[in-house]
């Protein structure tokens, strides 16, 4: 029996960021400055996506000279059939890296 459960607003923001464009290669870093999500939070929701069909993922062919090659991402048609079936989330509410207080760490 499959769980089918709604997307989190994260996942959503993604999926509707995607599917501006869904046949352009888009990579992480892009669309993590788009839709406000850290690194941590937006790489798990991709490699989700991808292990359930909705994405399609490959490496950079052809990097500039001294970059490494970098992942890129695009909708599937399964993936762009949900994001048109799925209704556009609430802004992800995220403050900017310099708002957030610093934590310290005790370094004994």
């Amino acid at each position: 029996m499959t769980r089918t459960r709604r997307p989190s607003p994260q996942t959503t923001a993604v999926l509707h960021a995607l599917a501006v464009e869904p046949s352009t290669w888009r990579y992480g870093y892009e669309l993590g400055l788009e839709v406000g999500l850290r690194a941590g939070t937006l790489y798990p929701i991709l490699m989700r996506l991808c292990d359930r069909g909705l994405l399609e993922a490959a490496w950079e062919t052809a990097p500039p000279p001294g970059r490494p090659p970098r992942h890129l991402y695009r909708l599937t048609g399964t993936g762009q059939e949900l994001a048109a079936a799925t209704p556009a989330a609430e802004p992800v509410e995220t403050k900017p890296a310099a708002a957030r207080p610093a934590k310290l760490r005790g370094a004994w």
